[in-house]
């Protein structure tokens, strides 16, 4: 069999993952830790309790100038762009002339540019559709060689005031450029856990630097895409190529709130006709938590049914929810079964086990309020 390792991308951090002692795997075209010698379940609740560095340099990095940048995105995009301030950040998603995810992505306004993170898995197509999309006199930066860094949990706010003061003061998506030391970093209030936490945008050449100086802290622990993925799942947030695709749009996958009143009745991006009338007149199926009743949990791709058998959905992501302690799961459901305590069954291994629908998320967001 080929050995295929050696065609896989390294991030900064790679050789101090190795000594930590990470399980690699491929993901996305990157070797990437899946978990550490502590494991899954230990790396979820030390986030959950204190606080977990996560290497999410994979994540793709790049700049909008020119002319007008804003109304430039927002053409290829159905967030509100226009609102933001310098400093604020939106999460919104590529779209097709179908309504349907291409991707999501983060935006934050800089100044006269907008800074932008994009999935790993999706990065070329992304910048390849921007190119191609965005209006003349703008221009797309790749940012080459930039490494991120996540630092997710209730003391995470703690850690990092102490290398840097000014963070605390940080409002929950906002962005500001910040120096720990000699380390130039772009340090957003946000993550994928559900908790409060940062993400750091920093040269690759300073990234062992910095995740040393805070591995040091007492309360932070490394942490996988293990931890990650159940961390997201409990905060009943989207997976790209999973919950969230080509196939769903943004009013199926419950993701309404990120279009503001303006988009939807302005429109003016790929799809908005079909999103507009999905506004207007109902989805016909919608993004629910699931929770199963059993100690089983129901992986993607599971059917679900209504209790007479007749499949009304699938699951797109689940397992085992540790803060939870049992299993969860997210997928869709004909809208009308989507309201919550709906009782379903899910076929597990050609077994109906009795579920219900749970409104989302399943452990609470503890986001900072200021």
């Amino acid at each position: 069999m080929a050995d295929h390792s050696q065609d896989l991308k390294k991030t900064p951090l790679d050789a101090l993952h190795r000594e930590l002692g990470a399980k690699m795997v491929p993901f996305a075209g990157y070797e990437m830790p899946v978990q550490y010698s502590a494991g899954i379940l230990s790396e979820h609740l030390h986030t959950r309790e204190r606080a977990s560095l996560f290497d999410v340099s994979h994540m793709g990095q790049a700049a909008i100038r020119g002319e007008g940048p804003v109304a430039a995105l927002e053409s290829l995009v159905p967030g509100d762009l226009a609102a933001l301030s310098d400093g604020q950040m939106r999460y919104t998603m590529f779209t097709n002339e179908q309504g349907g995810i291409l991707d999501d992505l983060m935006v934050t306004r800089r100044g006269d540019h907008l800074f932008l993170i994009v999935n790993a898995a999706c990065k070329d197509q992304d910048y390849a559709l921007m190119e191609a999309g965005l209006p003349a006199g703008n221009t797309l930066e790749v940012i080459e060689g930039q490494a991120l860094l996540a630092l997710q949990g209730p003391q995470a706010a703690t850690v990092l005031g102490r290398l840097a003061p000014a963070v605390r003061l940080m409002d929950f998506m906002t962005s500001e450029p910040i120096s720990i030391g000699d380390i130039h970093c772009i340090i957003s209030r946000s993550g994928y856990s559900g908790e409060d936490g940062y993400e750091i945008s920093l040269p690759g050449e300073d990234a062992e630097r910095l995740a040393r100086l805070l591995l040091n802290e007492t309360e932070v622990r490394v942490a996988g895409l293990g931890a990650r993925d159940s961390l997201r799942l409990e905060a009943g947030l989207c997976l790209y190529g999973s919950d969230i695709d080509e196939t769903t749009t943004p009013i199926q996958a419950g993701l309404i709130w990120t279009i503001s009143k303006r988009r939807r009745a302005e429109g003016g991006f790929p799809g908005a006709a079909v999103i507009q009338d999905e506004i207007e007149n109902g989805a016909p199926r919608k993004r629910v938590g699931i929770k199963p009743e059993g100690k089983a949990p129901a992986r993607a791709h599971t059917e679900i049914t209504d209790k007479n058998g007749t499949v009304i959905g699938e699951i797109t992501s689940g397992g085992f929810g540790p803060s939870v302690k049992g299993p969860v799961a997210m997928g869709y459901v004909k809208t009308e079964f989507a309201k919550p305590e709906t009782a379903v069954d899910l076929m597990v291994r050609g077994k109906a086990q009795p579920a219900q629908v749970f409104k989302l998320p399943f452990s609470e967001h503890r986001y900072y309020k200021g």
